[in-house]
């Protein structure tokens, strides 16, 4: 409700312009990545290691650990 309510604050906006733009610029992401994934020689295995090597060290930096 917040949202309609302050999107409609900027009638001076075509939300549908900018909505359909920002989903263009998603999907070229996932195209890209879907690209570069489908490349990859990665098992889920090695995804889930460097993920997890991943947080630990960023839980670290943060001092969460």
């Amino acid at each position: 409700q917040d949202l309609k309510e302050e999107l409609q604050k900027h009638k001076e906006v075509n939300w549908s312009a900018v909505m359909r733009k920002a989903l263009q610029e998603h999907l070229t992401r996932i195209r890209i990545a879907e690209a570069i994934a489908s490349k990859s020689k990665l098992t889920q295995k090695d995804v889930d290691e460097i993920s997890k090597m991943i947080n630990h060290n960023v839980a670290k930096k943060l001092k969460l650990k």
